[in-house]
């Protein structure tokens, strides 16, 4: 049986993040981590690939690289209920391949001595002491800490953690050449938000996102709602498809995990991060939400390996009292408010009516500007002087 004082399942970038984070603070401690991964890389990931500015800056702040391909989107179109508003401002998103991204991730963490074994899930996990026995299709490891990074089915949620809460989102795309489209947002930089299906009963949204597939300029359009709405939502995206593409483009559906506020992200010698804790319920985004989550776990394993205590009240407490749990519950708070039966009418008339609204809300989302840490009161005042720069 081998020995790791910590295992992570999983390699996306929750996982990736965890590790690279750690390296930052203890370099020794980092090296000596393992990191199984199911897969190998590059592996397919269906995403939108949205990357907010917010884990731009987590790459810049880490020392990993950005040269995946990428398309950058500085304009936006939002199509309300009832109107359409137009949003311009520097590096809205990046939109990236998911499967390029997680493999530069991975790269990165080998880089710095993590290491990283593919090809090889786990199969079971169990208890053992203080600590806990994960048996992996080659292997079994003994260790005081697993932390889960394996997605929206994660393994380590159901077996170790909570079976009974999972809040789960769906969403269905498409990819299309550009060349074979009408669609214009590729040369204008521009992503496309399409609210109108919430007058249908649907808690969600339409896309359209540049991006590019082997260097050819592509659209991936989607749909997105955050409960599973099934044939309904394949409906909206089939209606949404016919304004850009002739024919039936392939789709695809995968889950998104979202937060609930209050939900167990641990117990004893078993963490959760990423999609595994739980995304961005009210756009779904998770990629900027993983890295952070990493951040954070890299700073609790550190403070529990000093105190020796592994678990997951531990955790939960440093991670309710985060600044990004702050932002989770806000986001929580946003999506009752923009899609619940009696207030989507009103938030949405706020929004198309209040330039000054939008861009803080934008600014906060993306975290630029350091907004994502800032106080409501701070964004009230900001809206109402007109002061969205610091």
């Amino acid at each position: 049986m081998e020995r790791r004082p910590v295992v992570i399942i999983g390699s996306g970038p929750a996982g990736t993040a965890t590790a690279i984070a750690l390296h930052r603070r203890d370099p020794g401690l980092a090296r000596e981590v393992l990191l199984l991964e199911k897969s190998r890389h590059p592996r397919p990931k269906v995403c939108a690939g949205g990357l907010i500015p917010a884990g731009r800056r987590w790459l810049d702040e880490h020392d990993v690289a950005f040269t995946v391909p990428h398309v950058t989107v500085d304009r936006a179109r939002v199509t309300t209920p009832t109107t359409t508003v137009e949003h311009e401002d520097r590096d809205l998103c990046y939109v990236i391949r998911r499967a390029e991204l997680d493999a530069a991730l991975v790269a990165a963490a080998r880089e710095r001595g993590v290491a990283v074994r593919e090809d090889e899930p786990v199969r079971a996990l169990e208890r053992d002491g203080s600590g806990m026995r994960v048996t992996s299709s080659r292997g079994v490891y003994q260790t005081p800490l697993v932390i889960g990074a394996d997605g929206a089915g994660s393994l380590v949620r159901r077996t170790m953690i909570d079976d009974t809460h999972a809040t789960i989102a769906r969403a269905v795309m498409a990819d299309i050449p550009v060349a074979s489209t009408a669609w214009d947002g590729f040369a204008d930089a521009r992503y496309d938000f399409d609210f109108r299906m919430r007058r249908d009963g649907l808690r969600g949204y339409l896309w359209a996102f540049p991006c590019l597939i082997g260097g050819v300029p592509h659209v991936n359009v989607g749909a997105y709602a955050v409960t599973p709405s099934g044939a309904a939502l394949d409906a909206a995206l089939t209606d949404y498809l016919v304004q850009h593409v002739a024919g039936s483009p392939r789709r695809v559906a995968f889950p998104i995990h979202w937060y609930r506020p209050g939900a167990r992200v641990g117990s004893d010698a078993a963490w959760l991060v990423g999609d595994a804790a739980g995304v961005d319920p009210l756009m779904g985004e998770g990629i900027s939400l993983a890295l952070d989550y990493g951040e954070l776990a890299a700073d609790a394993i550190l403070a529990a390996r000093r105190a020796g205590d592994n678990s997951g009240g531990t955790y939960q407490r440093a991670f309710e009292a985060s600044w990004l749990a702050g932002k989770l519950r806000r986001l929580h708070l946003a999506t009752r408010l923009f899609y619940g039966a009696a207030s989507w009418r009103v938030c949405f008339a706020l929004a198309e009516r209040s330039r000054r609204l939008r861009a803080v809300g934008l600014r906060w989302y993306n975290g630029v500007d350091g907004w994502d840490r800032r106080s409501g009161w701070q964004a009230a005042a900001a809206v109402l002087t007109n002061r969205i720069r610091p």
